[in-house]
């Protein structure tokens, strides 16, 4: 159940994990060019003058107000969607918004972009200003991938999204400090969007966030930046308020539009629940049209078995157009046998802690989150599957008391000696990332389980039961690890895990890069590594059941 306390809630803990990365980012790029200045410190970036005073934009975890930067914007020369050649230094006299952007994406990317082109429809028509993004996928740089996501985030013409070979995009995530990472097909990078201005020299950067409902005000802010760079400083043509809102979650009654009319009511009502959200674009990446019709298997099938009501919500927020989704249904055949709500504002999907598309949540009759799936990384369900999946979680106790020290040093007595020296480290805090590669390699042989987290993440406490009650029943042959990371300092990291007692220990990593295993983007992940030391997967996200958590550790370490 998500925590009403505003200062403990997932969102705010998810959203602060990616500004705090992007943050880490901006110390490196201070490092390395003299010319930029960042005043930084742990509780947030500086704030320009244009937004000074607001104490609301501060205070909202979803926002970033900026940090201001200054020096030569490093130059390059890649190519649009169009199979045109483009040049940063040919659009001198023009501000640009230049993000970063997965040209298959699913997760923050429609967020940032919706974010740009919500910036720039708030500034006077013929505005000096360019939109540009450059890939960060290393598999999807052909000319046809950047057209096909522009068309279907109806950016075609709005914007220029560039690609260009595997080296030449990595000298440009170099020269702007943005870190990729693919995991199982799967691209992270830093969240960065940069304003530059038309005499060609940085002036601000933002980290964009995830959140749904954070795009118009983060739009206002960026959009108010841009004003203040362009001649005769324009105003923009919105005011909205940078308050963090409460978001409507499982356990809160809400009523969303229809499509075709009517409403959808949401949230608890005596049962069980499924949510299914996506987005019409998700059809340039997977068979949309084929899943949501297979989606009527399990409506048709699910009051006779005894299965939680279907409600399937669009994620309106993210569409290119009001006109997408209706075009979309109009080409279903049969029709569904179930009605799709609209989520206008994005602050359901924030609610239900939506961080991909296509995304499925289970909720009990109170509203307290036993299940989710993300389609995006892990596919779309079959009907079976998803049967079981619901069957699962619903039949899974409902809560977990973790076990005391005594009880896990107990259950684990006797352990092989490598796992058996984890053991006797049990809540220690050790050394850096280059220990902690050195320990991997000396536990060859057995599979592991390493979890990041830290001692500001709401979702990483809600989790570390759980890992403390798989840890004991699976450490006999498991080998469990910790990082704390992104962290404010050691103190705060021992005063965790002396309130969260594990059965492992946990080494530090300041900035989330791990060596011989990968990058930390986001709180809480948990990286799945097999006998040979492979990383087989990559987990971002809190796991909400022990189920879950068990399941994956059963099903990729082979168990």
């Amino acid at each position: 159940m998500r925590s009403t306390d505003p200062e403990r809630s997932p969102q705010r803990e998810r959203a602060r994990s990616g500004l705090l990365r992007a943050r880490v980012v901006l110390l490196a790029f201070a490092a390395a060019a003299a010319a930029v200045v960042v005043a930084l410190t742990v509780g947030g970036p500086s704030r320009s003058p244009a937004n000074r005073g607001e104490a609301a934009l501060n205070a909202n975890p979803n926002l970033d107000p900026g940090t201001r930067l200054s020096g030569a914007a490093p130059t390059f020369t890649l190519t649009d969607q169009f199979g045109r050649a483009v040049s940063v230094r040919s659009l001198r006299g023009r501000v640009v918004l230049l993000a970063f952007i997965d040209s298959r994406c699913t997760s923050a990317c429609p967020q940032t972009t919706a974010t740009m082109l919500a910036a720039r429809r708030l500034l006077p028509a013929g505005s000096a200003v360019e939109l540009l993004a450059v890939n960060t996928n290393p598999a999807a740089r052909a000319t046809s991938w950047v057209a096909a996501y522009s068309r279907t985030h109806g950016a075609m013409h709005a914007w220029r999204f560039l690609t260009g070979s595997a080296s030449e995009l990595e000298q440009v995530w170099h020269a702007y400090h943005i870190e990729v990472s693919v995991t199982d097909g799967r691209v992270d990078q830093t969240p960065a969007l940069y304003v530059i201005d038309g005499r060609g020299r940085l002036a601000a950067l933002y980290a964009t966030s995830p959140s749904y409902a954070a795009v118009a005000q983060q739009a206002q802010v960026v959009a108010q930046e841009i004003a203040r760079l362009l001649p005769g400083h324009p105003k923009v043509g919105q005011r909205l308020s940078y308050a963090e809102r409460a978001d409507p979650g499982p356990s809160t009654a809400a009523t969303l539009p229809s499509v075709g009319g009517g409403t959808v009511r949401i949230g608890p009502d005596g049962s069980p629940r499924l949510y299914v959200f996506f987005s019409s674009w998700l059809s340039e990446t997977i068979n949309l049209q084929g899943d949501l019709e297979a989606l009527a298997g399990y409506a048709s099938i699910a009051a006779a078995r005894h299965l939680p009501q279907l409600t399937v919500i669009d994620e309106a927020s993210v569409e290119p157009d009001s006109g997408a989704l209706p075009a979309l249904l109009g080409r279903l055949h049969p029709k569904l046998p179930y009605a799709v709500a609209v989520d206008r504002t994005g602050r359901v999907a924030d609610g239900y802690l939506v961080q991909d598309e296509p995304w499925f949540a289970l909720a009990d009759a109170s509203g307290r989150t036993l299940w989710y799936w993300d389609a995006g990384i892990e596919g779309w369900p079959s009907k079976s599957a998803l049967i079981r999946h619901v069957r699962d979680a619903l039949s899974a106790p409902a809560a977990i008391r973790p076990p005391t020290p005594q009880q896990q040093r107990a259950l684990l007595a006797d352990s092989p000696a490598p796992l058996a020296r984890l053991h006797r480290q049990a809540d220690k805090l050790l050394g850096s990332a280059r220990p902690l590669e050195a320990r991997i390699q000396s536990l060859r042989g057995y599979p592991i389980v390493i979890n990041a987290w830290a001692s500001w993440c709401q979702p990483c406490k809600q989790e570390y039961p759980l890992f403390a009650q798989a840890s004991t029943r699976f450490g006999r042959q498991v080998a469990f690890l910790g990082v704390n990371t992104l962290d404010y300092g050691a103190s705060y990291a021992r005063a965790f895990l002396s309130a969260h007692p594990v059965s492992y220990p946990s080494y530090q990593s300041a900035d989330g890069a791990l060596p011989g295993v990968g990058t930390v983007l986001g709180l809480p992940t948990t990286i799945y590594i097999d006998r040979s030391g492979r990383v087989i997967k990559t987990i971002t996200g809190v796991y909400d059941s022990l189920g879950a958590l068990e399941g994956d550790i059963q099903h990729y370490l082979g168990l």
